[in-house]
């Protein structure tokens, strides 16, 4: 190839990299703008009860971090990602309002910004040009706007609701509790209590399809169970775990995961978990060292003050890598059957059974000490417990002397004595200082006021009935013989029937018998009329259809009744009582009865038709109530020749039920249906003429009972004005 060749094909190839060099360089640029954030500085400010702090950034961010909060300890933490930590420090004193300081930390390409409250508080984030404001409502208020820019969680006045739970397994085994959030705002409060994990969402809504214990034993996984309920105004979520494990909690926008993994048990690892330890790590490798020397090391890295007996000797060759100081000691100390006790930041080194002896012989010179302390004398005000219910704490007899026997119970001194004054509440306490100062705290603790409870107990009868009675009148009367015609019809030759409603009126008629005075009652040959309904008769229409001469009349009478009636009685017994103490409230009647004995002489009786309300509460530590509850009403029924009877409706239950809420202790419901037809056969069958030839009624009753009831944890005063 010539060199003018040469030439003109460098240039060709530059011409076509320089616009592919161009677009890289440009795209390398943006990115590292995208990525080459930094918090510069943080300032804060008080807007009434808010708090509000500026985040200062290097470039204006492109969204909200990502942030979540917890209530213990009270703490908002917000993730940037690909953001650095310019401000030159990690730590930052605010002071203002909730809000005590700002910690930020740099991990790798992200920085985490944590600030430390006073108190769990919501909050709201916005981006105000190149800076992030975080917004901190003060005195439990709604999170406020800080500028008119994009909100992270928008203030909304009710109440927001979870929105989803799932269980899943993840790669190594562990158990991922996955909840969705309403939005990144809600605090959320995480304890360890045991073999279990418990996580309240505060100031959020549970819905009923969420509200569920879920079995995931299946799954191969630390975890057993995760129960959800409301309590309060917030949801707990509890969380059952068995064998080894470990937890952790993290937010990713509003999804909230609870991991619980499991933790593989190292027969040589003293303590299991990842807890056990948490000094510095530290490595050791040595070669037929003193045991003195070993604890020296240990003592320098620490920093504590470590005194060796002079019982502690001998060498051992140690060898460790990353191990935690505090478990490099207790490896030390258990190679070479040595033992610690802490007083401060001094620990003292011996001989187990050197340190046993030396306690047991300092336990016997306090017991010998006690036999000989002078006595003293101090008299106990009690407020709310009965001084009688100290007699067996102090083990005492009814009659104020020390019980015989067993001595076990008793908190005073073999020295000591006590004296019980009923009428001024009074304890008077003799007994060395060591066992008053105990006396004094085991008032402090049980001499306290009981919480009240107010319980509302709620029935609700409610009847809806409806009947309907139909009936008729059916007679003649051939008054031809009586103005003085033939009696009857023909029936050939000199042979004829008479027409009459019974004999009487067959012998009036036919002049058999004299003129009767029952008037229409003999001539009705049909008489069902509708019944009274409630003691009310029924209405009525008659009609009557003659001959020409006024001899011969057919009588018809129509009657009917209907009744419709609703009714609600609602009886609310109300009481109030301390926790774990009966309460009871009546109200109502006594019916006299005559009881005869078996001597034949009669005496008055009387039993009680009333309204009664018996019920146990009972206070559990998560603020619900345990109700145990006898709910009885009674009242008077029908007259009897015994008397009058008693209708009863009665409720007994035991039930657990939230502060504040409702439950239907039970319900009766009863419905009546039913028709009664009396006839004359085959004419009371005909088709529409057969209702001429009946009574018939129609009766259908509906009666409904609920017992509803509210108990409320009536709020100390006293601890509310503190």
């Amino acid at each position: 190839m010539t060199p003018f060749a040469m030439m003109n094909l460098k240039r060709a190839v530059g011409t076509l990299l320089v616009p592919v060099l161009l677009a890289f360089g440009a795209a390398a640029h943006a990115q590292a703008q995208l990525s080459d954030n930094a918090i510069e500085s943080i300032s804060a400010n008080q807007q009434g009860a808010n708090v509000v702090v500026n985040i200062a950034m290097k470039n204006a961010p492109a969204k909200l971090p990502l942030g979540f909060a917890i209530t213990n300890p009270a703490r908002i933490a917000l993730d940037f990602g690909a953001t650095s930590n310019a401000t030159g420090k990690s730590a930052q004193e605010i002071n203002l309002g909730e809000v005590r300081g700002v910690n930020v930390v740099q991990a790798g390409e992200r920085t985490r910004l944590v600030m430390n409250l006073k108190r769990a508080a919501s909050y709201s984030t916005a981006i105000d040009g190149k800076s992030v404001l975080v917004t901190v409502a003060g005195g439990g208020a709604a999170p406020v706007a800080a500028m008119p820019a994009q909100s992270a969680s928008p203030a909304v006045a009710t109440r927001q609701a979870l929105r989803n739970l799932d269980f899943r397994r993840g790669q190594d085994g562990e158990g991922r509790v996955v909840v969705d959030l309403p939005n990144n705002a809600v605090a959320v409060d995480v304890r360890q209590l045991g073999n279990k994990v418990q996580v309240d969402f505060m100031n959020t809504g549970l819905p009923e399809t969420l509200r569920r214990r879920l079995d995931v034993t299946d799954f191969g996984t630390p975890v057993s169970r995760v129960t959800t309920s409301t309590n309060g105004a917030n949801v707990r979520m509890v969380i059952e775990a068995q064998g080894q494990w470990e937890q952790s909690v993290f937010q990713s926008d509003t999804q909230l995961v609870v991991a619980v993994r499991p933790v593989k048990e190292d027969p040589n690892k003293l303590v299991q978990g990842t807890q056990g330890f948490r000094g510095e790590k530290i490595s050791f490798d040595f070669q037929n060292i003193e045991v003195r020397a070993a604890l020296q090391a240990v003592a320098d890295i620490s920093g504590l003050n470590i005194i060796a007996s002079d019982s502690v000797a001998g060498s051992l060759t140690l060898r460790l890598k990353d191990v935690p100081w505090d478990q490099a000691l207790d490896v030390i100390l258990q190679s070479k059957g040595l033992d610690m006790r802490k007083n401060g930041t001094v620990i003292w080194i011996a001989p187990k059974e050197e340190l046993l002896t030396k306690e047991k012989l300092e336990l016997e010179q306090r017991a010998q000490i006690s036999d000989l302390e002078p006595l003293k004398s101090e008299i106990f005000q009690l407020n709310y417990q009965k001084a009688e219910s100290f007699r067996t704490v102090f083990g005492l007899d009814a009659s104020g002397a020390a019980a015989a026997g067993d001595n076990r119970n008793r908190v005073l001194s073999r020295r000591g004595s006590a004296i019980i004054d009923p009428r001024t509440n009074q304890l008077f306490v003799t007994d060395i200082a060591a066992k008053i100062e105990d006396i004094r705290m085991l008032i402090q603790k049980t001499d306290v006021a009981s919480k009240q409870v107010l319980i509302e107990a709620r029935l609700v009868e409610a009847n809806d009935g409806f009947s309907r009675n139909l009936g008729a009148k059916i007679g003649f009367n051939d008054m031809r013989g009586l103005r003085g015609g033939d009696v009857g019809y023909g029936i050939g030759g000199n042979n004829r029937v008479a027409i009459g409603g019974n004999l009487t009126d067959i012998g009036t008629i036919t002049g058999q018998t004299g003129e009767a005075t029952n008037g229409f009652g003999n001539t009705t040959m049909v008489n069902l009329p509708a019944a009274a309904i409630g003691g009310i008769s029924p209405s009525s229409i008659a009609f009557s259809l003659f001959s020409s001469a006024d001899n011969r009349f057919l009588n018809l009478e129509l009657s009917a009744l209907e009744a419709d009636g609703k009714g609600k009685i609602i009886s609310s017994p109300r009481v109030v009582t301390e926790d774990k103490m009966v309460a009871v409230i009546e109200q109502g009647i006594e019916l006299p009865y005559q009881v005869a004995s078996s001597s034949g002489a009669t005496s008055i009786e009387f039993k009680k038709a009333n309204l009664r309300l018996e019920v146990i509460p009972q206070i559990t530590p998560d603020g619900n109530v345990v109700l145990e509850v006898d709910v009885s009403k009674d009242s008077k029924g029908e007259e009897t020749r015994a008397g009058f009877a008693i209708n009863t409706q009665h409720v007994k239950t035991k039930v657990m039920v939230e502060n504040g809420g409702t439950v239907v202790l039970g319900g009766i419901y009863q419905q009546t249906e039913r028709t009664n037809v009396s006839k004359v056969p085959v004419l009371g069958d005909v088709p529409v003429l057969g209702y001429l030839f009946k009574t018939q009624g129609r009766e259908n009753t509906k009666t409904e009972l609920l017992v509803f009831i509210t108990p409320k944890i009536v709020a100390d005063r006293m601890t509310g004005g503190r």
